[in-house]
């Protein structure tokens, strides 16, 4: 089977360029002094993740408890990067195999005691990572005093064990030649947060931080231990346009076939918004998405089944039955479409199916919503 024979719309993976991808974020790492931890976020695949720990990761970041779940099945070292703020999803972790160190990034006590009760009823030690915010205003507390607080907690409580400081710089989505001063002030604020917490007695060990944008200045950042890119595997529109990712290390597409091209200057192809994630670009370019070979192309418009491409920068003219590869803006939420990938080692061989084992929730048995 090969990609001709693939029922559209499909995700599909070209391995070679994923490979590399792996190999170049895994020596910039090596050269830097950085652990790699990258999050499977973005790649939700068993496979993927067994290919980034045999090229150097030192662990695995996730988001939810499946993830969790799923990957503790090729590393027994996971950050989940998200605060558990349910008894069930507690009890997930606390279910997690014994050999397997857990530790989990959040911002606040209400976050952190119920999750150290839990492991200390069962003998588990979870490592804490107090979150700060970069920048982004999502997540993670905003002023040092309360970081010391977190953290002489977790320090304290049976059940935990403080590790470090855990952020994220998603505020940094620019073209990476102009990233410098936004860089040099989340160093500041670092430095801030290192320093009361060493005055405190508390040394962060790990510091783990970065982005897919700002990974190759991720040694800019003083004290960082380690980085999470995610989506660095395969790369998307976004990074392209940010310069993080050349249009040579695009290794995700849906391939689409055109199913209509009665409107002048437009073809409709099969992968709508339930194929491709509806996410604009932060840099306000229009489109959803671009076609691999053709960037001047982009899918201006989506349905739920119907995705339109907007034909009137180019003199390309498809038929009805073509072919076409769209490298969606951001590829996280559009594998996450995906009942199942194609990989491929070149585009006229055969392709076989990759197991998105990590996507979705899981079912928590039942006796583990009695935590």
């Amino acid at each position: 089977m090969n990609l001709a024979a693939v029922e559209t719309p499909a995700g599909v993976v070209d391995l070679p360029r994923a490979r590399d991808n792996l190999r170049r974020a895994a020596a910039y790492c090596r050269g830097h002094g950085i652990a790699w931890r990258p999050h499977v976020k973005t790649h939700k695949s068993l496979e993927m993740a067994r290919l980034q720990l045999e090229f150097g990761a030192v662990g695995l970041s996730v988001a939810t408890p499946h993830e969790a779940e799923v990957m503790s099945q090729v590393t027994d070292d996971v950050l989940v990067a998200h605060p558990p703020a349910h008894p069930s999803k507690i009890a997930r972790l606390c279910a997690l195999p014994t050999e397997v160190d857990i530790k989990v990034g959040l911002d606040s006590l209400d976050a952190l005691r119920p999750l150290c009760h839990a492991g200390a009823a069962i003998g588990r030690t979870f490592g804490i990572l107090v979150e700060f915010d970069a920048g982004l205003g999502r997540t993670g507390v905003v002023d040092v005093d309360d970081a010391v607080r977190i953290a002489e907690c977790a320090a304290s409580l049976p059940g935990g064990r403080f590790d470090g400081l855990m952020f994220y710089p998603g505020h940094i989505r620019i073209p990476r030649r102009d990233q410098h001063d936004r860089l040099a002030r989340l160093a500041d604020r670092l430095r801030r947060f290192l320093g009361a917490l060493a005055e405190a007695g508390l040394p962060a060990h790990t510091v783990s931080g970065g982005s897919t944008p700002t990974l190759w200045d991720s040694h800019l950042l003083p004290g960082l231990t380690e980085v999470r890119p995610g989506t660095s595997i395969y790369n998307d529109r976004d990074i392209l346009g940010m310069g993080a990712a050349r249009r040579d290390e695009l290794a995700f597409s849906v391939l689409a076939t055109v199913i209509s091209v009665a409107v002048p200057r437009q073809a409709v192809v099969d992968a709508g918004s339930k194929a491709i994630s509806k996410e604009a670009l932060a840099s306000g370019v229009p489109g959803y998405g671009m076609l691999l070979d053709r960037p001047e192309v982009t899918v201006k418009a989506l349905n739920e089944e119907h995705g339109m491409l907007d034909l009137s920068g180019t003199e390309w003219r498809p038929s009805v039955g073509d072919r076409v590869r769209i490298v969606p803006n951001h590829v996280c939420a559009c594998v996450n479409l995906q009942d199942q990938l194609w990989g491929f080692e070149n585009e006229n061989g055969a392709v076989r199916p990759i197991t998105l084992e990590g996507r979705g929730r899981g079912a928590p048995a039942a006796h583990r919503l009695t935590l």
